[in-house]
């Protein structure tokens, strides 16, 4: 456990020393200042209502869970994998007096903690811009909605994850794996609306499921149903990433 801990930091402070931890953030700055000021131009030029500070976190979350962060998310991934394999630095890190088993799921960790780091920033400002801006609708029940929210949504980007991770063990380009990341997403986006009737199954559309949460009533049902399918998703996809992690020759 001290040897899997220790390389969970390790794996924290390379992504850290990475400048695509600061234009992500930086990004998502920029998409919460853009959306704000959409929201105050809108309700001052043309009369409308708006976002109260307690929706425009969540409209902000909308906007990112579809955008930048699956975007930053698949590039970090692949800098993590694809970047240590063009490198030949992976040879030196599988040295360590560690498994194979515990390396890959302390890349993981550091890419999950990665997300939930970026989302915890985009909902602190998201929140402070709404609450700057249209204080009256401030609410703690409010503040507990957003952050399940916010929290919830690590779920299916770990899903993301591990598919990204398994392609980087298929493809040793990385520029490879990015464009069929963006290629499998844009399919899997197509088959949502194709058939609409089936998306329930396609892990893309758990994306906005943290909508189920911040329903008046929860529907525990289906919250459970998505649950159990990502965490299918989640273990069939390690299983398949470990193992072709496991037999490659670095």
């Amino acid at each position: 456990m001290v040897e899997f801990k220790a390389t969970v930091i390790n794996e924290i402070e390379k992504l850290y020393k990475k400048k695509k931890i600061i234009v992500a953030a930086i990004v998502s700055l920029i998409f919460i200042v853009i959306g704000q000021l959409a929201v105050v131009g809108l309700r001052s030029g043309f009369g409308l209502r708006g976002t109260s500070s307690m929706e425009f976190p969540i409209l902000v979350l909308s906007v990112v869970v579809n955008t930048i962060l699956p975007l930053f998310t698949a590039l970090v991934t692949i800098d993590s994998f694809s970047g240590e394999f063009s490198q030949n630095t992976m040879k030196i890190a599988i040295t360590r007096p560690i498994t194979r088993l515990k390396f890959f799921t302390a890349k993981i960790v550091a890419i999950m903690l990665f997300i939930l780091t970026n989302l915890l920033f985009v909902m602190i400002f998201s929140i402070i811009a709404g609450i700057v801006f249209n204080s009256n609708s401030f609410t703690f029940q409010g503040i507990i909605r957003i952050f399940v929210s916010y929290i919830v949504t690590v779920l299916p980007m770990m899903i993301l994850v591990l598919l990204i991770a398994t392609f980087t063990n298929i493809i040793r380009s990385g520029v490879g794996v990015f464009f069929l990341s963006i290629f499998v997403l844009i399919i899997l986006k197509a088959l949502e609306i194709i058939f609409s009737q089936y998306s329930g199954i396609i892990f893309t559309s758990m994306f906005s499921w943290y909508n189920l949460w911040i329903m008046n009533s929860l529907p525990i049902l289906k919250i459970l149903r998505q649950f159990m399918m990502m965490c299918s998703y989640g273990i069939l996809l390690f299983t398949f990433g470990y193992y072709l992690f496991d037999k490659k020759e670095f």
